[in-house]
Parts: C-alpha cells; sequence; structure tokens
C-alpha cells in the first residue's frame, strides 16, 4: 500500500526552514495529521468505487482545494496574531483541515482517480464554474493576510474565513443529501456542524474586534 501525501516533502523542507520557529511544530503536526488522514483515508476508502463523475470524487476533489486555502490562511494567520483565541482557532482549523485533506486524497487513491480534473470545478453540484469556487480568497486577499500583523491580521483573517466556511458548510450539506457512499456522508456531516459551529464563534471574535463583518450572503454559492 503507498500512501501518497499532498505535501511535497522538499516543498515542506523549504517552508520549514524559512518558518519562525514558532511556527515549526504547527507544520510537523499538519503534517503528522496529513499522513494520519491518508490512511484513515485509504481504510475508509475500501467500498464500492463511485464513478468519476460522482459526487463523492467531485467533493473530495473540490473540497480539499477549499480546505487547502483555509490551511494557508490559518498559518499565516497563527504567526501574525497577538490573541490567543485566535491562535487557538487558527491551530485548530490548520490542522483539522489538512487531516481532512488526507482522508480526501486517501479516498481518491483507493477509488483510482486523479486527485485533480481538467474540467470545471464544481460540476458535482450542478453549478460547474471556472476560477475560484464560492468562498475562497483572492489573490488581492490573500496578499493582504500576508502583509498585516497582530489585530489587522486577526480581522483580515476572520473577514475571510467566515465566507470560507460558510461556502464550506453548503457544500458538505449538499454531500450530506446527495452522496451514496456512508463514509463520505458522515465526513460531511462532521464538516457542516464543526463549521457552524466556527462561523458563531468567529462572528463574535470579529464583533469583538469592531470588524466590519462580511454580508450574510458572502461565500453563498447564491451569491
Amino acid at each position: 500500500m503507498e500512501i501518497r501525501s499532498n505535501v511535497d516533502p522538499a516543498q515542506f523542507e523549504e517552508t520549514a526552514d524559512a518558518a519562525p520557529a514558532s511556527l515549526l511544530p504547527l507544520l510537523i503536526t499538519a503534517v503528522v495529521m496529513l499522513v494520519i488522514g491518508g490512511l484513515l483515508g485509504y481504510w475508509l476508502g475500501r467500498a464500492p468505487v463511485p464513478a468519476a463523475d460522482s459526487v463523492e470524487v467531485g467533493f473530495a476533489r473540490d473540497m480539499s482545494i477549499h480546505h487547502e486555502q483555509a490551511v494557508q490562511m490559518a498559518a499565516l494567520v497563527y504567526d501574525r496574531t497577538e490573541d490567543e483565541a485566535i491562535r487557538s482557532l487558527a491551530f485548530d482549523i490548520l490542522t483539522t483541515q489538512q487531516g481532512q485533506i488526507g482522508i480526501m486524497s486517501g479516498w481518491l487513491d483507493a477509488w483510482g482517480v486523479p486527485w485533480t480534473s481538467a474540467g470545471q470545478r464544481m460540476g458535482w453540484m450542478g453549478m460547474p464554474m471556472d476560477g475560484l469556487m464560492p468562498g475562497m480568497a483572492t489573490a488581492e486577499q490573500m496578499a493582504s493576510l500576508r502583509e498585516a500583523t497582530g489585530e489587522a491580521a486577526d480581522v483580515i483573517f476572520l473577514q475571510l474565513m467566515i465566507p470560507h466556511h460558510r461556502s464550506g458548510v453548503e457544500m458538505a450539506e449538499y454531500v450530506v443529501e446527495h452522496a451514496k457512499l456512508e463514509p463520505v456522508r458522515l465526513l460531511a456531516t462532521g464538516m457542516a456542524t464543526a463549521q457552524d459551529l466556527e462561523i458563531a464563534y468567529m462572528e463574535e471574535l470579529l464583533a469583538g474586534k469592531d470588524g466590519e463583518a462580511p454580508p450574510p450572503d458572502a461565500g453563498s454559492h447564491d451569491h
């Protein structure tokens, strides 16, 4: 059995060398979670193989991409914040979503399908599109987060992660209703529940920092 990882070892070594000492335990934890997730994904994936255009395969591919950006944002704010509540939230998002990427990548391996597709994203949800999926931050928004520090970084992170989570919840809820494989529905249920709770928590944190709340429809797949 071969378990692959989304993390290129050379890329991780380069990142680790460049990262501040405070971030190294987080990077190590993320890689460990990814490996564990890959093992779990392989085990859970030993079920009937879904079609390449199925809800299960599309979800595993697109949610992994969606999660990857959340992991990036969480890692950025983890090292920039001075607020322990934000740091703890970022750690939870980073490790949880990196582990889920490992699970979904393990499924794709077990199903014998590539991690990515040349076609449009979100077709499995009946809304094929090019470019960024709903809720995802633009390159300019990511650059703003990279350049910010302290309280400013906290506010930008929350303003970006709230709509990011809203979109993730909609994707997960669609899977709960339409996927045929029970392991996939169970993972999606856990994602939707956890991210719903985190949205409410992030809205409280943002209000406490007097940050402007994202519009109610920000991140919605209907927006």
